[in-house]
């Protein structure tokens, strides 16, 4: 995309000059410095919005010459035959671009020297041939609405460049239309808020460390009761396996001394019905053994249970402690936001206030400035009419006094003849 001509972004000269050329009423008050003050920034500002605005627009125009060099038979009836012909030149010249920067790197390499003198000499005709057609495209009203439907064949880098090219027009309104006092008081403003929303984000960011914290070790803490409970229950379950090991064992070895008493003698049917008593004996106290012990187990089991229940619960309470506090301060960030969006809209209103009040005064000054123009112009013209009288009543009056000594001269000399 083509550069826009540099002398489109000057300040006109006669203006400088009115600028540099003191005032011929002498020395002003310090309330007439301000107000002349105020009415050369605005009339600067009016200036350099006007010269951005016809920026963007020879941009867009601009941006839009690959499209119409594309299309010259669709727009061949709006553009006439001068703006025609410049186009194919300036094809010719994208064309001759082209190939020059597409050469080999070998011939590149070898022509440098003259590679770049011929790179200036195109680049400069092709700054001309783009002034020239915007010239022409601007002079040429109807070429320019057709050309506002034709914003979809603009390209992505030069979209992003007019993007970019309308947030720096944007900020340097902003920037001018903004007093020193308005631009720190902002500041200060949006300090202050940020400040506001840093804090609330630290004490919630510290709530949900210590609310992660709490949960870790109350997670901890039951996993280890559970450990605790599966070891009880490991343990309850090897004493059984142990106890009816020792049953099969000690049954076994009674049937084994019963068969073999039975087939060597039918005389120690006694001893063995006591030795079977006495293994009952035995076997009874050990099963009251064991449930003493299974007794045992029990109460401790129910005791941990009862500890973990108080447990949960205590952690139940102290999530909805945290849970009540971190509400609390989600609802001061919702009301601190809710303020920002109101602190936001008021700032809209009042800019769109002061822009009112801006052009109000605009007005009212250019009315000021038309009065003050007519009223110089009466004043010069009511000097020059009383310099044009006075001068005539003079010269009436050197005339007269002329006249009276011719008079009396002639008396004097008739009377000498007599």
């Amino acid at each position: 995309m083509a550069t826009e001509d540099p002398a489109a972004l000057q300040v006109p000269s006669q203006d400088v000059e009115q600028r540099k050329r003191p005032s011929w009423k002498g020395k002003a008050t310090p309330g007439k410095e301000e107000v002349i003050s105020g009415d050369t920034r605005r009339l600067e500002t009016d200036r350099i919005i006007t010269v951005l605005d016809e920026t963007m627009a020879k941009l867009e125009m601009s941006s839009l010459i690959p499209h119409i060099v594309d299309s010259l038979d669709r727009f061949a009836d709006v553009l006439g035959p001068e703006i025609t012909d410049c186009l194919i030149q300036h094809q010719k010249l994208c064309f001759e671009m082209e190939q020059l920067l597409g050469s080999p790197e070998g011939e590149a390499s070898m022509r440098s020297e003259e590679q770049e003198g011929w790179l200036c000499q195109l680049e400069e005709r092709l700054s001309r041939s783009v002034r020239a057609i915007l010239r022409l495209m601007l002079a040429n009203p109807s070429l320019c609405q057709a050309l506002e439907l034709e914003t979809w064949a603009r390209k992505s880098p030069a979209e992003g460049f007019l993007k970019a090219f309308g947030q720096f027009r944007n900020f340097v309104i902003e920037r001018l239309l903004t007093s020193p006092g308005e631009e720190e008081g902002r500041l200060l403003l949006m300090e202050n808020i940020s400040l506001q929303i840093q804090q609330s984000t630290e004490a919630s960011t510290a709530l949900q460390a210590e609310l992660a914290a709490v949960s870790q070790a109350g997670e901890q803490e039951m996993h280890k009761k559970d450990q605790e409970i599966q070891d009880l229950k490991t343990s309850m379950q090897d004493l059984a396996k142990d106890s009816k090991a020792g049953i099969q064992q000690i049954e076994q070895e009674g049937d084994r001394q019963r068969e073999n008493e039975l087939q060597s003698c039918q005389a120690k049917c006694g001893r063995l019905q006591e030795g079977k008593e006495q293994l009952g004996a035995q076997l009874s106290a050990l099963i009251l053994q064991h449930r003493a012990s299974e007794l045992d187990l029990k109460q401790r089991k129910h005791r941990l249970e009862t500890e973990i229940l108080k447990w949960m619960q205590k952690y139940k309470t102290d999530m909805g402690e945290k849970q009540a506090e971190y509400e609390e301060v989600a609802a001061a960030y919702s009301q601190e936001k809710a303020q920002l969006s109101l602190l936001r809209e008021k700032r809209v209103v009042l800019l769109q206030e002061y822009s009112q009040i801006e052009e109000e005064r605009r007005r009212q000054q250019e009315k000021e400035e038309a009065a003050l123009e007519e009223l110089n112009t009466k004043t010069l013209a009511a000097t020059c009419i009383q310099a044009f009288w006075r001068g005539y009543l003079v010269r009436s009056l050197f005339s007269f006094k002329k006249k009276t000594k011719k008079g009396k001269g002639k008396g004097k000399g008739r009377k000498a003849k007599k």
